[in-house]
């Protein structure tokens, strides 16, 4: 029963990698070192003071980067790959008591799997903003990312089953067509198109 919920604690971190690279990083080493998490022994650097600097700084700077028009969708670029890398490593970390070989394969698999999902709908609903808005919209993605990141990271530490269920739901939500309606522009009230006057009879 403990590797089960061990690999849905690592699952839901690694979904939440889809998100934000960093922040899953840092609630884990932040969960390891408050003792609320246990991870391999291999990967006991993640809740070390330096990476945990460097998770936060990173976390920063990646949110920021998020809010400049234009760049968020160069950041989806470089961010797909390391997303994936992200999730591996989260679920790598939180899967004890298992076999080295089993538990790359499932970090890679599920984990890297769960990042790339999201990773994808988080694309999808930014090139939707992007296409519609000229990028003004992206910022309320990238704000429901950031809120789903960080909900989803304690979530996932605290009920793990629950998280999966909320990264579903925001997946969900994101990989909707409709989701363009949001941002699609509204005729100003008042401007009214004036039809044709109609050719006087001679």
């Amino acid at each position: 029963m403990q590797w089960i919920m061990s690999v849905l604690i690592g699952v839901a971190l690694s979904a939440t990698c889809g998100f934000r690279i960093f922040i899953p990083l840092l609630g884990i080493g932040i969960a390891c070192r408050a003792g609320h998490l246990s991870i391999d022994p291999d990967f006991q650097w993640i809740a070390s003071y330096p990476a945990l600097a460097a998770f936060a700084v990173a976390s920063v700077l990646e949110v920021g980067t998020y809010y400049i028009p234009w760049l968020d969708n160069l950041m989806d670029t470089i961010a797909t790959p390391a997303a994936v890398v992200a999730g591996t490593i989260a679920t790598a970390s939180v899967v004890t008591d298992m076999s080295p070989l089993l538990r790359w394969s499932l970090a890679i698999v599920a984990g890297g799997g769960a990042a790339a999902a999201v990773q994808s709908a988080s694309v999808v609903a930014r090139g939707a903003s992007t296409a519609v808005t000229g990028g003004i919209g992206n910022p309320i993605i990238s704000t429901l990312e950031l809120a789903a990141s960080i909900i989803g990271t304690i979530l996932a530490i605290v009920l793990p089953v629950i998280a999966i269920a909320f990264l579903i739901t925001v997946i969900l939500f994101l990989s909707r067509k409709k989701i363009m309606s949001l941002f699609s522009s509204k005729e100003p009230a008042g401007i009214h198109s004036v039809p044709p006057h109609p050719e006087r009879s001679s």
